[in-house]
Parts: C-alpha cells; sequence; structure tokens
C-alpha cells in the first residue's frame, strides 16, 4: 500500500492540513487542545516511520515509499511533485518534533477562538512540510505563501500591544521577498527544457537545475531568490522585522516561527539557489559570507544588552541563522556538513529556549532579566535545565552545537581564515551573553520576583527532558545525520564550479 496509494510526503502535509481545516469546527477548548496534539504526534510518527525508509541505494523500492508526482497544471509543465531526500527528512522531522512539543507546552494557556487559533498553527505546519517536501517550483511558492498567511493571522491576531505593527512590517518583508522570488521562478522557467510534450517548459526541480542560463543571466536572477530567503533567514540587512515580531507575538508562534520557520529560507539556499545557480554563487559567495558575519557579530552585541527575554532569544537566533548561512556558502564539505546538522541543532536549542522563556513569564509575571534574581533557589529544576540548554548554544563539547559549530568554523577557516577569525568571536561573545544572562536571573540574591515563581507541571518536565535528551544524544553521537545528508553535500560540490 505504501509507494502504491500514499507516500510520506504526502501524510505529512495532509495530517496537519485536513485536522488544521477541522480544528476550526471544533468548538470546546478541551477537545480541539486534544485533537491538536493527536494530529501532531500522527504526523511526528508518520516522519519517524520514515527515517527507517531512507537507504534508496541499498533499497531502490524506497524511491517510491519517498517521491509521487501528480498531474496538476501538464499544459504548463507543473505537477503535484513532492519527494524527501536527506535533507529533506531532517528538516520534515524537526517540523514533526517541535509542533507536539509546543502543543503540550502551551495546553495550559487559553486564547481567545482557540479553535481557529490550532487550525491555523496546524495550517502553518503543513505549509512548512509542502516547502520541505516540494519538488516542482510553483508547488514550492505555494507552500512557500501557506505557511506565511497562517502565521500573519497568528502574529496579528493573538499578541502583545504593538502586534499590528510588527506583523505589518514582518508581512511587507516576506510579501517583498515572495514576489522578487515569484518573479525569478518565472524567469527560470522560461529557460528550462521541456520534459514532456505537453509543455515547452518545466516548474520540475531537475528541469530547473538543467535551466539554461549564462552567467550574466545568473548575476542578477540570483539576487531575486536569495533576498526572498535571507527575509526568512533573516540574514542582515534584512533582519529587522524579526525582533518586533518575536516580542509582539504568542509563544506558540514564535515557537514555531523560531524552530522551524526561518529553516526554509535556509533550505532554499540548499534546495534551489545554490544548485539553479552555481556561477553566481561563485561569484558572489564572498560577499555574502561577509553579510553573514557583519549580522553574527552585529547581532552578538545587541544580544550583549538586551533587558528583554524576547528580544534577546530574538537576536540570539539571528546570530546563529547567520553562521549558518555563511557556513553554506563556503561550498566544501565541512561547511556543508555542519550547517544541516546546525539546522536541525538549531530548531531544537531555540525551541527550549523559547520554552524556557515562556515558563519564567508565566511563573514571575516578567520578562525583563534585570528584574529576575535567583530563580535557581526557588526553581532549581528549571536552573538545570536552562544551565544545559545554555551551554548547548554556546556549543560545549557534549552538547549537539559542538560539532556542528565546530564543523562549521573548519569550513569558514578552509575557506577564508580571516572570515573564521571573526566567527571565531562571535563564538566567544555567545559564551558570554549566555552566561551572563544565566547569572543575572538564576544566580545571586533571590527576590521578590523570584519568591512567586512555581512548580514546573508535569508537561513542562516531559517536553524539557525530550529537548536536553536531544541535546546530549546529537552531542555525543552525530553521526546518523550526517550520514543522513551525505548525499546532498556531494550534489552541492558537484553543482558549483571549483575555484
Amino acid at each position: 500500500m505504501l509507494g502504491t496509494y500514499f507516500t510520506f510526503p504526502e501524510l505529512l502535509i495532509w495530517i496537519p492540513f485536513i485536522t488544521g481545516v477541522i480544528a476550526f469546527f471544533i468548538r470546546n477548548s478541551n477537545s480541539v487542545k486534544t485533537f491538536a496534539i493527536i494530529s501532531s504526534i500522527a504526523t511526528l510518527t508518520v516522519s519517524v516511520i520514515s527515517l527507517f525508509y531512507t537507504d534508496v541505494a541499498h533499497h531502490p523500492d524506497y524511491f517510491y515509499f519517498n517521491n509521487v508526482s501528480y498531474v496538476w497544471m501538464p499544459y504548463i509543465g507543473s505537477g503535484f511533485s513532492v519527494g524527501l531526500d536527506g535533507i529533506g527528512f531532517l528538516l520534515t522531522f524537526l517540523t514533526a518534533l517541535a509542533f507536539p512539543l509546543i502543543f503540550i507546552i502551551t495546553n495550559k494557556s487559553g486564547y481567545k477562538n482557540l479553535n481557529s487559533f490550532i487550525g491555523l498553527l496546524l495550517l502553518a505546519q503543513a505549509g512548512m512540510m509542502g516547502v520541505f517536501v516540494a519538488t516542482d517550483a510553483l508547488l514550492f511558492y505555494f507552500f512557500w505563501e501557506l505557511a506565511l498567511i497562517p502565521v500573519y493571522f497568528l502574529c496579528s491576531t493573538w499578541g502583545g500591544e504593538k502586534r499590528i505593527q510588527a506583523t505589518f512590517k514582518f508581512f511587507v518583508y516576506t510579501f517583498f521577498g515572495s514576489l522578487l522570488m515569484l518573479i525569478g521562478i518565472i524567469y527560470v522557467y522560461m529557460h528550462t527544457p521541456s520534459v514532456s510534450s505537453d509543455s515547452a517548459h518545466s516548474f520540475y526541480i531537475n528541469a530547473f537545475y538543467n535551466a539554461i542560463l549564462s552567467p550574466r543571466q545568473q548575476d542578477w536572477v540570483f539576487w531575486l531568490f536569495f533576498v526572498a530567503f535571507a527575509i526568512k533567514i533573516p540574514i542582515f540587512p534584512f533582519h529587522t522585522w524579526q525582533p518586533d515580531v518575536y516580542e509582539q507575538s504568542n509563544y506558540p508562534s514564535v515557537m514555531a516561527m523560531s524552530s522551524v520557520m526561518v529553516k526554509m529560507g535556509l533550505f532554499g539556499l540548499i534546495r534551489w539557489l545554490l544548485p539553479v545557480f552555481p556561477a553566481a554563487v561563485a561569484k558572489y559567495d564572498h560577499f555574502i559570507i561577509i553579510l553573514c558575519i557583519i549580522g553574527l557579530l552585529y547581532a552578538s552585541c545587541i544580544a550583549l544588552y538586551q533587558n528583554d527575554l524576547k528580544r534577546f532569544v530574538a537576536w540570539i537566533s539571528i546570530a546563529h541563522l547567520a553562521l549558518i548561512a555563511a557556513a553554506i556558502f563556503t561550498i566544501n564539505t565541512l561547511g556543508l556538513q555542519g550547517a544541516m546538522l546546525e539546522m536541525l541543532n538549531h530548531g531544537i536549542n531555540v525551541l527550549a529556549l523559547w520554552i524556557i522563556v515562556d515558563i519564567i513569564e508565566k511563573k514571575t509575571g516578567v520578562r525583563k532579566i534585570s528584574e529576575l534574581s535567583g530563580l535557581a533557589g526557588k526553581s532549581p529544576s528549571l536552573a538545570i535545565f536552562f544551565l544545559i540548554i545554555a551551554l548547548a548554544n554556546i556549543a560545549l563539547p557534549l552538547t549537539n552545537s559542538f560539532v556542528s559549530e565546530f564543523l562549521m568554523l573548519n569550513g569558514i577557516f578552509d575557506f577564508n581564515k580571516w572570515y573564521a577569525a571573526f566567527a571565531c568571536l562571535a563564538v566567544v561573545l555567545s559564551a558570554v551573553y549566555m552566561l551572563t544572562m544565566v547569572q543575572k536571573s538564576f544566580f545571586g540574591k533571590t527576590n521578590e520576583v523570584a519568591l512567586k515563581a512555581q512548580k514546573m507541571s508535569a508537561g513542562q518536565y516531559i517536553v524539557l527532558c525530550i529537548l536536553i535528551a536531544g541535546i546530549l544524544f546529537l552531542g555525543i553521537y552525530p553521526d546518523p545525520v550526517i550520514h543522513l545528508t551525505q548525499s546532498n553535500v556531494g550534489n552541492l560540490l558537484g553543482r558549483i564550479p571549483l575555484k
């Protein structure tokens, strides 16, 4: 039945999409919460099972479990084509893992029109899954927009006092980037070879990889795609929307955006930008890495002086994502392998950070670092969890980010030693701002705010234990992820011309 009637990528899209639509009609709050958890666990189950069917080289029949193409618009050469490869397996698993944890950790939170809130979250998950599995450029764009629209309404409807201004800025940025990408998609499409007799051109991914574009044409179309992906990541100077949106948005939406949605931009670089425009990538790699390192240092310095916990996590997320983007453009084995591994690690670590911030605000009623002191004395379990997560964010050995950052920094060093030196400086800054935040919030004299803190719930313990287990497992044994993405690395290196 599997591979004949349905495939893994289809299930990963349709389960959250269909259940998301159904959620809008469930009026009872407890029922819709339970429904969301069951739906997300079902998606996670499919994702975990799919990981046992990744070895296509030794089992050719697995290809049909992970790839399918339906006739959609044959007259323009577009089909409903979806598939999973190494990086696709990795990011769909991250998406599938994040959402049940988000639903569990926020199960006690009350939101107005909860059925609409949960329905939009599930539709956003479906959109993100679609981005990671689409093998048709037009379908990729469709899911790119599908992921954006629910998140816009989630942030603009359920958020802080300045949510409208923040989300409007977010929408303008991302919609402008999406429009540029659509122009680029259409231009590349007009230069693709035909893959069938129904159309002169094709949106299929292999047709895009074989598009006939001169180096001069690549020079300008490259930027249409890059700006769209750079806004989503975000890369300096397209980052300004993120801290405001994260500060004003509700926690479930921020967790989904920060742990998964920003990976759409990084994935776009790997899946579409690098293979389609290899000559332009080889030409502009230094310039883009410099932008990334500027953003890395800038965000790290800004994080040092943040007093709001939400803005603090937003800026350190920008810094980590900038390092990943820089490593991708090194176009060498170490940099690419480290970047792909760090995409998973960053998703786990930043989700854990947001959960800690959510717990702190719920238990103390404050979010300012200057108002927190001595939380470890009142909540030692929370302090232990946060310390491990903080150490993972500064890439301490035996935590997940150590291996990936080591690979990325080695890749950047092989590309340019000076770039690596500045990147290492940012790593030092990350240790300063993370440990300073831990010291100010959890240690020192217990103040009145800390005394109000209550014990963690069972759900909070379970979710944090799962994330800590992931941090330690990937820190000790990252080989399964590295092995999973080796084919992606090899394919990319085969398409970019060596200098």
